[in-house]
């Protein structure tokens, strides 16, 4: 009886090694491919994703699914006309943050917002959720846009339930577009163990309820998703895929982050805070963008301390 368990344990525990080692293996992969790809051949594969909507989005989800670590469901068809950014300006107190900005979203993009802290990346996806107003002109959101946002403040997350409830509504098979997930399983792709699944939210540290926060937004079905910091307290395996889930999700992807080596791995464009109230907006990768500023303003990428244009009233 005892020698019999004990074999099972082993037997187990030596699947789950082996599991977690092919997962280590793919990552490790993963990592390889990217640093042998000359520049020139990340261009073209971030090229081939905004030339390649159609196919995103007829790709087999049940194969992808099973093949992929952290799945992101398309949400509908997304049309050409995403949102854009129309002579936006906005100040805060006398710091003006933008003028007249101007930019389209790609329908098959990926958008890194980058700049230092207090810059106005958050304010922009206020903006477009209408939970602030632009000073002068208007974000308009297409007709066919469908918003899946991860803000900061975790709004939509009830304290009082465990990170499983919240996560499914108590359902062991969730509808994630058009097929059926087991919600324990998908969660723990976010780095939840079965027990912790279990724990009450109030519990949780600030970087698990990130995890759990990025979960439940993904699983929305948006076609366009607003990330503000999703990468802050993922480890490795999970970062990897969700930039492979981000990678073969069709729809349009807006992520501010500070991680320049994922940004440069999944961008086809960059919004740029450049300090002194300038916002560049950049069709290219992060690298192709650093690139680009050198030849525009010099050597020195990032100014140190952002500095803003006085609002003369």
């Amino acid at each position: 009886g005892n020698y019999s368990s004990w074999l099972e344990q082993k037997s187990t525990r030596l699947a789950q090694e082996q599991k977690q080692a092919s997962k280590r293996q793919k990552t490790l992969e993963r990592e390889l491919e990217w640093v042998r790809m000359a520049p020139k051949g990340r261009q073209a594969k971030q090229k081939a994703r905004l030339n390649n909507y159609e196919k995103l989005m007829s790709q087999d989800q049940k194969q992808l699914d099973e093949r992929l670590e952290i799945y992101i469901p398309n949400g509908p068809r997304l049309g050409t006309n995403v949102i854009e950014a129309k002579g936006v300006s906005k100040a805060f107190d006398d710091r003006i943050l933008y003028e007249d900005l101007n930019f389209k979203l790609p329908q098959a993009g990926i958008v890194g917002i980058i700049g230092p802290n207090g810059a106005g990346k958050t304010t922009i996806f206020k903006m477009i959720m209408g939970e602030i107003e632009p000073d002068k002109g208007e974000f308009i959101v297409g007709d066919t846009a469908k918003i899946a946002y991860v803000d900061q403040s975790h709004s939509n997350i009830d304290r009082e339930k465990t990170i499983w409830q919240n996560f499914s509504d108590e359902q062991e098979l969730i509808m994630m577009g058009n097929r059926q997930v087991n919600s324990r399983a998908y969660l723990s792709r976010f780095n939840f163990s079965g027990s912790e699944q279990n724990k009450k939210v109030n519990l949780l540290s600030g970087g698990e309820r990130n995890r759990l926060h990025l979960a439940m937004t993904l699983k929305e079905e948006g076609n366009v998703l607003l990330l503000d910091e999703p990468t802050n307290d993922l480890d490795v395996n999970t970062l990897r895929a969700l930039e492979e889930g981000l990678e073969n999700f069709a729809g349009c992807a807006v992520i501010i982050s500070h991680d320049r080596w994922f940004l440069d791995r999944i961008c086809t464009h960059i919004l740029a805070f450049e300090g002194d109230s300038q916002v560049y907006f950049f069709e290219g990768g992060f690298s192709d963008y650093e690139e680009n500023k050198k030849k525009r303003i010099g050597a020195d990428i990032m100014p140190k301390r952002i500095k803003y244009k006085k609002l003369i009233r």
